[in-house]
C-alpha cells in the first residue's frame, strides 16, 4: 500500500533555507589600498615650494647628505609617534638626531614643515623628545639617513626605532664648536646652498653671515707693520725698502709636526664600514673611502684604520657615515 506524499514539505524546506541565506551577514569588503603603515606610506615624497618666515626664504630640496647643527624644540603636532618637523628636507624622510649634551642619537621620521621660527632647526614630537632625553630648546645635530625597512616600519607604526651608538666626546666637541660659531642663532643652515660637502663633516654658516667671525680677529700682515715701525718714523723713508728689509728678516724655523706614533700590529681600533660576500664589491668601496680590505673569515671586511684610540677613530667613523654607511662602527682590531 502506498502512503500519501506531502508535496508541501520540500517547498517549505526550500523557503526556509532561502530565508536563512538572505538574512546572513555579508562579509566585509576586502581592503583595496595598501596599509597606512606599509612601505608605500613613504611614497610619494613631497618636496614643496619655497616659503618665507619673516625675511628668510627656505627652499625645500631632496638633499641626501644633509648635516646640520641647531636647536630642537617641542612639536606638539607630532602625536604619539617619534616624528619631527623640518623646513627643507623631503616629507616623509628620515634623520638621525643627536643630543650635543649627551651624545645620544635617535632615528626620527620627518612628517611636517616647521618649526616656523628662524632660530630653530627641527621640531620633535613628545615621544622623540623623551627618547632623546631632552626638553625645551636643546642643541642637536640633524643628519639625513636612509634606514632599513624594519626601522622605517617601526616609526610608521608609532614605535621608536632602536637607539644608535652614542656619539664619542671628541666629535661632540667639534659639533658644539660649530653651533657656537652660529651664535647668536639666526637662520640655521637648513638650505642646501649653505651646506658643505660631507667630507667636511658638517655645516658652517657662510663667512659673510657668520656672527662668530668677529670674535676671531685676523692677524695683521707683516709688511704694513714694518712700514709704520715707530723707530723709523723720525726720518721719512721710501715704503718699498722698508718692506724689503722686513722681507729679508730671518724667520724662526717652524718645528716639524710630530708624526703620530705607529699603532702596534694587532692592537688599536678600526672603523668597520661594511662586510661583503664578494671581493669586488669590498675593494670598490675601499677605493672610494681610502680604506683597507681584509678577509679574516667568510666575508670581505672594509675597514679604516687602525687608530690608537676611539677618539682618533671618531673622524673616520664620521667620514663613513657621511658617505651613507650609517651602520659603520668603531671596534677593536681583534
Amino acid at each position: 500500500m502506498r502512503l500519501p506524499v506531502n508535496h508541501a514539505l520540500p517547498i517549505a524546506a526550500a523557503l526556509l533555507l532561502g530565508g536563512c541565506a538572505t538574512g546572513a551577514a555579508k562579509p566585509p569588503p576586502a581592503l583595496t589600498g595598501p596599509a597606512a603603515t606599509g612601505p608605500a606610506a613613504d611614497y610619494p615624497v613631497e618636496i614643496g615650494e619655497p616659503f618665507s618666515i619673516g625675511d628668510i626664504t627656505y627652499r625645500p630640496s631632496d638633499q641626501l647628505n644633509y648635516d646640520a647643527v641647531g636647536l630642537a624644540v617641542a612639536d606638539e603636532a607630532g602625536g604619539e609617534g617619534v616624528t619631527g618637523s623640518h623646513k627643507t628636507l623631503p616629507l616623509p624622510s628620515y634623520a638621525e638626531v643627536t643630543s650635543l649634551a649627551s651624545g645620544r642619537t635617535i632615528l626620527v621620521r620627518l612628517e611636517r614643515r616647521g618649526p616656523m621660527d628662524n632660530s630653530t632647526l627641527i621640531g620633535l614630537s613628545p615621544a622623540a623628545l623623551a627618547q632623546l632625553g631632552v626638553s625645551g630648546r636643546a642643541p642637536v645635530r640633524v643628519r639625513r639617513v636612509n634606514p632599513p625597512e624594519v626601522e622605517r616600519a617601526a616609526l610608521r607604526m608609532g614605535n621608536p626605532a632602536p637607539s644608535r651608538m652614542e656619539t664619542p666626546e671628541p666629535l661632540l666637541a667639534v659639533l658644539r664648536r660649530k653651533l657656537a660659531e652660529q651664535s647668536p642663532l639666526g637662520p640655521p643652515p637648513s638650505s642646501p646652498a649653505q651646506m658643505l660637502s660631507p667630507a667636511n663633516a658638517g655645516p658652517v654658516a657662510p663667512e659673510g653671515d657668520k656672527p662668530g667671525a668677529e670674535a676671531e680677529p685676523k692677524p695683521a700682515p707683516t709688511q704694513p707693520i714694518a712700514a709704520i715701525d715707530p723707530d723709523r718714523q723720525g726720518a721719512p723713508q721710501p715704503a718699498q725698502p722698508a718692506a724689503t728689509e722686513a722681507a729679508k728678516a730671518p724667520e724662526a724655523p717652524t718645528p716639524a709636526a710630530k708624526p703620530a706614533a705607529p699603532v702596534p700590529e694587532g692592537e688599536g681600533f678600526v672603523v668597520q664600514v661594511g662586510a661583503f660576500s664578494n671581493e669586488a664589491g669590498a675593494r670598490g668601496l675601499a677605493s672610494r673611502l681610502g680604506a683597507e680590505v681584509s678577509r679574516p673569515g667568510k666575508y670581505w671586511l672594509v675597514r679604516l684604520g687602525p687608530f690608537a684610540s676611539r677618539g682618533e677613530a671618531a673622524p673616520a667613523l664620521e667620514k663613513a657615515r657621511a658617505a651613507g654607511y650609517s651602520d659603520a662602527r668603531i671596534q677593536r682590531v681583534n
